[in-house]
């Protein structure tokens, strides 16, 4: 019996693998080429750096290699111990973040740990501004107009029983989940279900304001899903906005959110809508349709957070948690959509 010899890995192997990746336009590699991401390093480091505890132990991450890490672990949206795994079985994930085969790579619960320091810390937050201050030199946002809108964010399902719901819905926390820690920390009792178009949802809402003409997200509002639309406009607008004009679907129609575009000093181009006794006019129908035109830029977001992001769900427990995360797939979002727009780091 034959046997075949066995082939030895090359010296070179690796790099013509990468190469054959770069030829087949590796969307990582642009994003290294056209993203500065070392403009995060200072704000990384005045937030997250830590007292010299003395010698011995690991030396710790690159704080900057650890955000890519979170950039990429949010446009996949793959869960810590998935995205231990990926890191070490692509080597188009490898290169993203400078590693060879041979460097350490981190594990699901040092990720875990550098997602609680940004959470706890309020710095996805700052590096959402920091990075919308850099688009804003690039003259990337329009200022010719915004829109508003939200969008569902779930998270996994609690099984909680009927007494249960309505304490957590009347602000209080079952006596059974306070004795048991454990079971209280898998618990979220922020979050909420409401229904739209007969369908149920279970999480928050990311409420967004955004570039009418670049589509890039200038500032956003989490609550609990069963928060209404309109009620985080006062909060998305600022005096900045003042003689900008204002699009948002007929969810925001009615005088309470008319009066505070007017304080805003913004134009309203808010859908009408229509009431049972009082249909829309053919005049309010034509009018809403061509506000439709530019008012429709809005869902361009949420559908590529749906369909190219790995969907607007997130595995966090709890509205602090949450926020960060919505907050960390909003900077993400704006990171590759900035590369759309021709993005190019100084």
């Amino acid at each position: 019996m034959k046997y075949k010899r066995k082939e030895q890995r090359g010296l070179f192997d690796e790099e013509m693998r990468l190469e054959k990746l770069s030829q087949t336009n590796d969307p990582l590699e642009k994003l290294n080429r056209r993203i500065n991401w070392e403009m995060f390093r200072r704000m990384l480091e005045e937030n997250l750096k830590k007292e010299d505890r003395g010698r011995g132990g690991c030396l710790p991450y690159d704080y900057v290699k650890m955000f890519k890490i979170m950039i990429l672990q949010r446009y996949y949206n793959l869960s810590d111990d998935k995205m231990e795994f990926a890191i070490l079985d692509r080597l188009s994930f490898m290169r993203f973040l400078g590693l060879a085969l041979s460097d350490r790579v981190p594990d699901a619960k040092t990720i875990w740990s550098f997602r609680e320091q940004l959470t706890r810390k309020g710095v996805i937050e700052k590096l959402f501004n920091l990075f919308n201050e850099e688009l804003e030199k690039k003259g990337l946002m329009g200022n010719t107009g915004k829109m508003i809108d939200a969008t569902f964010v779930e998270v996994p399902i609690q099984r909680n029983t009927r007494e249960e719901k309505k304490q957590i819905k009347g602000g209080t926390i079952p006596e059974e989940w306070q004795k048991n820690q454990h079971k209280l920390s898998r618990k979220d009792t922020d979050a909420r279900w409401t229904k739209k178009n007969g369908k149920a949802f279970f999480g928050y809402k990311d409420h967004v304001k955004a570039d009418t003409k670049s589509k890039l997200i200038e500032e956003y509002i989490v609550t609990d899903a069963s928060v209404h639309d309109s009620k985080a406009v006062e909060e998305l607008l600022d005096e900045g906005d003042a003689g900008q004009t204002l699009y948002a679907d007929s969810a925001y129609s009615g005088v309470p959110v008319a009066k505070v575009v007017e304080g805003k000093k913004m134009i309203n181009e808010i859908h009408e809508k229509g009431y049972r006794g009082h249909p829309l006019t053919g005049e309010q129908k034509e009018g809403n349709k061509k506000k439709s035109k530019i008012r429709a830029r809005v869902e361009h977001i949420f559908g590529f957070m749906e369909n190219s992001m790995g969907g607007c769900f997130i595995r966090t427990v709890g509205k602090i948690r949450a926020r960060a995360m919505i907050g960390l797939m909003n900077l993400t979002y704006n990171v590759f959509r900035a590369l759309q727009l021709g993005f190019t780091a100084a």
